[in-house]
Order: C-alpha cells, then sequence, then structure tokens
C-alpha cells in the first residue's frame, strides 16, 4: 500500500515524519524534465493520487484498463465531470504509466475517450462589454480590457513579459500559448497610454525589489542558467506581478510571481453582477466576444483565427458561418467602444 501523505509547497509532509511518496516525486520530476507548467504538475499529481486512492491505494503497477476504465467512468457517471475534465484525468494517467512507469499500453486504446459536445460560446454584445468594462477598475480593469481587446486567454495575459508589448506598431507577442505556440496579436490604440503608466509603476515596483536583493523572475526553461542576469532585467518582468513576494514550489527561490488567474475571474464575476449582466460572465467570455465582434466587423476568418492562435479554421468557425468577408486591417473592438 502506497503511502499518500500530502506534500505542502516548501516539501514538508503533512500528517507524517516519512519521506514524501516516492511515486509522486517522480511524477513531478519527469514533469520538470519536460518544462511543463506547475499547473499541469499539481493537476497531473491530483489525478494519479485520485486514481490511487480510487482503487484503495493499489500501485499502479498492479492496475490495468479496466481500473482506469472503472475510474473514468466513476468521474463521468458519479461525479458528473465535464468531458474535457475526463479526458484530462486520462492525459495524467498515460503520462504517469507511459513516461514514469515506462509501462506498455497496448491496453489504452481499450480506454473510452470522452466525446466533448458542441456548445455555442456565451458571447456579450458590445453595449454588454461595455458595462462589464465601467464595472472594473485599476489593474483588474487593465487586464479585463486586454482580454477583450486582444482575445488573449487569461493565462496569456498573466503571463505577458515587458519585452513582449510592441507600442510602436501595436502588438502583443503572446509567447507559448495554447500548444506551445507563440503569436502575434494586436495592441488596442486605446491602452497604449494606460499601459504605459502601468508599467511605470510596475518598474518602480521592481526597482524595489532590487533594491532589498530580490527582482528575480522565473525564466521559461533553461534560460536562467544561460542567461544568469536575464532574471533581473527589466524586459522579463511579468508585466502584472503579484503585489506579494512568495516562494517559487519548485526552486524555493524567493520571486514575484504574475497575477493569480483567480483573482482576475473574481473580479469579472463580481464586476458582472454590479453591472447586472444576466448571461454568465467569465475572462473567456471577453476572448469569444472578441472574435465575434471582429467577425461582425467584416474581418477575415483566417486572420480572426491566426489572432486567437487557433490551429485550425473549423475551431474558429464556431462563432460565425461565413468565410472570407474580406478585410486584412484589423481595428481592436476595444477602439471602437
Amino acid at each position: 500500500m502506497l503511502n499518500l501523505n500530502r506534500q505542502t509547497g516548501d516539501g514538508r509532509t503533512e500528517g507524517a515524519p516519512s519521506t514524501p511518496p516516492r511515486l509522486f516525486d517522480l511524477v513531478r520530476e519527469a514533469i520538470r524534465i519536460r518544462h511543463y507548467s506547475l499547473r499541469t504538475e499539481d493537476a497531473y499529481v491530483d489525478w494519479a493520487r485520485r486514481f490511487i486512492l480510487f482503487h484503495g491505494k493499489r500501485h499502479p503497477r498492479e492496475l490495468g484498463a479496466p481500473e482506469v476504465q472503472a475510474f473514468l467512468s466513476h468521474l463521468a457517471v458519479d461525479r458528473q465531470v465535464a468531458a474535457s475534465t475526463q479526458n484530462q484525468a486520462k492525459a495524467a494517467l498515460i503520462f504517469l504509466y507511459k513516461e514514469v512507469l515506462a509501462v506498455d499500453l497496448p491496453w489504452l486504446a481499450e480506454v473510452v475517450h470522452a466525446k466533448r459536445q458542441p456548445r455555442l460560446p456565451v458571447v456579450l454584445t458590445p453595449a454588454e462589454v461595455r458595462v462589464l468594462l465601467d464595472q472594473m477598475e485599476g489593474v483588474m480593469g487593465l487586464v479585463a480590457r486586454l482580454l477583450y481587446g486582444t482575445g488573449m486567454r487569461l493565462m496569456e495575459v498573466l503571463r505577458l513579459r515587458v519585452k513582449d508589448l510592441d507600442f510602436a506598431g501595436r502588438e502583443l507577442v503572446v509567447r507559448e500559448g495554447k500548444g506551445g505556440k507563440d503569436r502575434m496579436t494586436v495592441l488596442p490604440a486605446s491602452l497604449v497610454a494606460p499601459l504605459r503608466v502601468h508599467l511605470e509603476q510596475v518598474r518602480a515596483l521592481h526597482a524595489a525589489d532590487l533594491a532589498e536583493g530580490f527582482g528575480e523572475v522565473m525564466l521559461p526553461d533553461a534560460l536562467a542558467s544561460k542567461y544568469p542576469g536575464a532574471a533581473r532585467q527589466w524586459g522579463w518582468q511579468w508585466v502584472f506581478p503579484s503585489t506579494l513576494r512568495s516562494v517559487d514550489p519548485r526552486s524555493g527561490a524567493v520571486r514575484r510571481h504574475h497575477l493569480h488567474a483567480e483573482s482576475v475571474q473574481k473580479a469579472v464575476r463580481l464586476a458582472a453582477r454590479a453591472g447586472e449582466l444576466a448571461k454568465p460572465v467569465t475572462p473567456h467570455v471577453l476572448r469569444h466576444s472578441f472574435a465575434t465582434h471582429l467577425l461582425g466587423a467584416g474581418h477575415d476568418i483566417r486572420t480572426v483565427q491566426e489572432l486567437l492562435g487557433h490551429a485550425d479554421v473549423e475551431t474558429t468557425m464556431i462563432y460565425t458561418h461565413v468565410l472570407n468577408r474580406g478585410g486584412r486591417g484589423v481595428l481592436s473592438p476595444l477602439d471602437g467602444l
């Protein structure tokens, strides 16, 4: 039977003085070697933990296709999770067996893959977007305006670095978006001045961190070892840093991370409530609205596809059944409010 005492962020183990469970250490190590995000790491470890607990703490090597199928069925039938959640659990278990345990998986073909039913996205009208944004001020208001004005995903906005802003060209570089791909999107002209003011405040915060012996930011992949001084450079700093410094759970370094996604989600939810909007509003709804309003203004669907970072135009077509409406130049819908 496995020891499933929970490990805290600083490496301590809750509930027992024994060492952290070896299996989960191996999962984390395999994930970090592949440079997956901390969110993916936590999610995969959590699914492995749930899978083991579901089967009475038996080691995964003792389990196979029937046990995996039983767990996934439990999620769908008993827990009634969404198809995307069930598929994430399956991906985590595939990673556990293939990458951590090095177990051959011929039986995975027998495991049913949950199908996501097509759903029309929630889209706000321009008037509703204006009502929502009017309820938001400060940094959260700036984040929300970027979400609608650029079509970026929430984590793409939060992971923006200073060097990714091109004020002269009115463009943003989205680094390692969904699928690990980079892309360009439009920077609304109406946000140039507010962003410059915001960055002045961020730079002062960074200078204060440097003066206190901090000021390092997390760098992607192996850049920290390749360029030792880059972590303190202004260009690599987050555009939206957290108000507090925190301990990196992986390295133990004290850094200032970017804003937490839940803080933005809560701010958008409260703004929608204050504006008395009837539709369910999340940060991702602003991305849907960006795409729909661009297509409604006559912009070409393939241009919108590139701005959104969709690999297939079929994904973008959920916003409209009209292809090739023409028009290459893109004016952000935020600038038309």
